[in-house]
């Protein structure tokens, strides 16, 4: 079951990558890869429906660890989407409040989870049996209303809500880049050129030069080094780290922007050369 889990996820990693280097419009690129995801669980669910566990650890662990890790991708892309289509217009006192909301919503749900949270953050096992085993759950929990609304033969009580902590963590990172380029001072130096490839391309080679310790002799920091290349370049590179982190989970091809760089580069010579 791991071994097929893990390989759902490294294909779906693929095709939201792809999706990544087609979309240019960061909106459409969210709503297909809201629909990716969606088959993705369809197919893991009728899998799971099929093969069943084993024992109750096997399923402890497919509804602890495994799929809300899937789960966490499709809340990811949902809420991140609703942002951006629900963004006010205006300048960026507007702006900042609508962000400053959304991160207050991450507290209150942090805050009326807490108890969940030290359990599955500190990697308790006690009340396992409760959170994670299919019809098990217990009203005194601190159940989701949506728990009530779910296929109870693919959720346990706390899935969605293990899910949810995975999604909030990146969501939190997502608003808190988003404030800071709101934040940026105007008087930075004025953007001359303005890239036109990518943003996964141009994270990827961010991300090249960083580690070759191109910039203040390797001692730059990975957030510095890309805000200013967001400047230079006149681009929002958005949620850099995350996008990194999808580079690195792909399997085929994981410096697609850099080996095309190359190959360009020798055509350009060999060109020069036949002249």
């Amino acid at each position: 079951m791991t071994e097929y889990f893990q390989q759902v996820v490294d294909e779906l990693e693929v095709q939201l990558k792809d999706l990544t280097y087609e979309e240019d419009n960061f909106i459409v690129c969210y709503e297909k890869a809201i629909s990716t995801i969606l088959k993705e669980i369809v197919g893991l669910k009728k899998y799971i429906l099929e093969k069943g566990f084993m024992n109750e650890q096997e399923e402890i662990l497919f509804f602890k660890r495994l799929k809300p890790v899937l789960l966490s991708k499709l809340i990811y892309y949902n809420t991140i989407y609703k942002i951006e289509t629900k963004k006010p217009f205006g300048g960026d006192k507007t702006i900042k409040k609508y962000l400053h909301n959304e991160l207050a919503k991450l507290k209150r749900y942090f805050d009326n989870n807490l108890d969940f949270y030290k359990y599955y953050r500190t990697n308790s096992t006690y009340l396992d049996h409760k959170y994670f085993l299919r019809g098990k759950h217990d009203i005194k929990l601190s159940l989701d209303t949506f728990y009530f609304e779910a296929d109870h033969y693919f959720s346990t009580s706390h899935d969605y809500k293990v899910a949810k902590i995975l999604a909030n963590d990146l969501i939190q990172v997502y608003l808190e880049d988003q404030l800071y380029n709101t934040n940026r001072s105007k008087k930075q130096v004025p953007a001359i050129l303005n890239w036109t490839g990518s943003k996964t391309a141009l994270t990827e080679l961010i991300y090249a030069l960083h580690s070759q310790g191109a910039f203040d002799n390797g001692n730059a920091d990975i957030k510095v080094v890309a805000k200013t290349f967001e400047t230079v370049f006149n681009v929002d590179l958005g949620d850099f780290y995350h996008t990194f982190m999808e580079l690195k989970s792909r399997k085929i091809n994981r410096t697609k922007f850099i080996d095309s760089l190359r190959d360009a580069l020798i055509r350009k010579m060999d060109e020069l050369d036949e002249q």
